[in-house]
């Protein structure tokens, strides 16, 4: 009887580490498998956030306003080495009649680029040139397929319609 005994005390013992042994291999594997899918996930995200959706606008521009005469310029820097964000900077003037733009843009489509920073102009036709300031975010869109960009914030302070724009060479 007593061999009996320990014949099943010993083969229980077994039978409890070899299923013991089975579960954690299984749960070493399952950790393995969703790290690997996490990393595929975020290379195909950097992947996706880093390459540019749209042709670069970098370079130097020509800047417009429909109330001053001539041209000026404006020059566009890429912010991230692969990305759709721009620094946006520069002037017209004609006289005492003045446009600065100043700030960011991001191309969110191919008809549409927002700008986040501040366009001031001073026309002496309007309110004798007092200074006027459009402030935040503010969209350029774009009909003729990225050549032209026209402000879409066209009223200015004195009830009038302004045209500004940024023709890309």
């Amino acid at each position: 009887m007593k061999q009996l005994y320990f014949i099943s005390v010993f083969f229980l013992l077994f039978a409890c580490n070899k299923k013991e042994t089975q579960q954690s291999h299984a749960s070493t594997d399952s950790i393995k498998i969703v790290d690997s899918i996490n990393a595929l996930r975020t290379k195909i995200n950097d992947s996706i956030r880093n390459r540019n959706h749209f042709e670069l606008m970098t370079g130097t521009h020509t800047f417009t306003h429909s109330e001053i005469s001539g041209k000026g310029s404006v020059v566009f820097k890429k912010v991230e080495e692969n990305n759709d964000e721009y620094e946006i900077s520069g002037e017209i003037k004609s006289g005492k009649n003045y446009a600065k733009i100043q700030g960011s843009g991001i191309r969110v489509s191919s008809k549409h680029l927002n700008f986040s920073g501040e366009i001031s102009q001073s026309i002496q036709n309007n309110d004798n040139g007092k200074m006027y300031i459009r402030k935040g975010t503010k969209t350029f869109l774009s009909k003729d397929g990225g050549k032209t960009w026209r402000l879409q914030d066209m009223v200015n302070s004195s009830g009038f319609v302004d045209y500004i724009d940024i023709k890309l060479k």
